[in-house]
């Protein structure tokens, strides 16, 4: 690979969750700031939403690993397409309760689960849930976690709930009815965005140190910027074309990545952003033709293109 080409220790664009690789842009850090500060707080449901790659789970896992170091008791449902019932046994098992008896009836099994979490309490620990790819729990599970936090003292509540979701999560709270009990119980939220062209260039940098390059620039500004035009600032796309355009720079033998390196990159990624207006024009203009559009030579006209892109002749 291109590791000793480029000085490098190990590979500083793979997209597993490492968070040992994580940047702190400021959205990040305010994401993780509201957590901390709710969560210390004691209050119920936090919500943090963003786009798809935007960090929601490596930013779950710096989480997980800041309460781990403190009076917190944590427990993590990555895959929360699942019914109620099966959401209350993956949570047991995250609390280390034994297997669900089915001789003694599903409300025993809420009574353990209630019993474990009054006694955690007793000792002064904090209880987390965090549940990842929250936008895609039915609506009866939802209910059911809500149901799961009403236990509380006089003072706070046992259970707290951090879920992480595309914005798709928001807008089902925003315009499902049978939610707004939910709704009225998230008391902090945050939202992660992506990433501004300074931070790219942030990023880039901080990443590769970690890596363990110490070099110059190793991208150029230019290149800096067409990633970030390329990937629109989301940090999974921006390490998919990072990899490869330092795949394509090893492949010709530069010692740095430019342009072209970048653009044979992104001409290989899907979910890339197209560069220029003939790229644009490949993307959305067959788009509108399927969906029977009439009006996209009015709009390349008003554009400057000349209407024989669509139609194919010359008038």
């Amino acid at each position: 690979m291109y590791r000793s080409h480029f000085g490098l220790k190990e590979l500083p664009f793979q997209i597993t969750p490492d968070t040992d690789y994580l940047y702190f842009s400021r959205s990040a850090q305010e994401t993780l700031n509201v957590a901390m500060v709710a969560l210390s707080f004691g209050e119920g449901f936090v919500k943090i939403t963003g786009e798809v790659g935007t960090g929601k789970t490596l930013l779950c896992r710096k989480l997980l690993t800041m309460l781990g170091e403190r009076n917190f008791v944590t427990a993590y449902l990555l895959n929360p397409m699942m019914k109620p019932e099966d959401a209350y046994k993956a949570f047991a098992d995250e609390l280390g309760l034994t297997t669900f008896d089915e001789s003694k009836g599903f409300q025993y099994f809420i009574k353990q689960i209630t019993d474990r979490l009054i006694d955690l309490k007793s000792q002064n620990k904090n209880v987390v849930l965090f549940i990842d790819e929250a936008q895609t729990l039915a609506d009866e599970t939802l209910e059911a976690i809500r149901l799961m936090t009403n236990l509380e003292t006089e003072k706070q509540k046992i259970l707290q709930v951090v879920l992480l979701g595309q914005p798709e999560l928001d807008h089902r709270l925003d315009h499902q009815y049978n939610l707004r009990q939910l709704r009225q119980r998230i008391t902090f939220s945050s939202s992660l965005r992506p990433l501004d062209h300074q931070e790219v260039r942030q990023y880039l940098t901080h990443r590769l140190q970690i890596a363990g390059y110490q070099g110059g620039e190793l991208f150029t500004a230019k290149a800096v910027k067409r990633i970030h035009w390329h990937s629109g600032g989301i940090p999974r796309l921006i390490n998919i074309l990072s990899h490869k355009s330092l795949m394509a720079a090893f492949g010709k033998g530069a010692t740095s990545v430019d342009l072209p390196h970048v653009a044979a990159a992104a001409a290989d990624t899907e979910g890339a952003r197209p560069s220029g207006v003939s790229g644009i024009i490949r993307r959305f203009v067959p788009r509108l033709i399927t969906i029977g559009v009439k009006w996209p030579a009015a709009l390349l006209i008003m554009v400057g293109l000349p209407h024989f892109i669509l139609t194919g002749s010359a008038s």
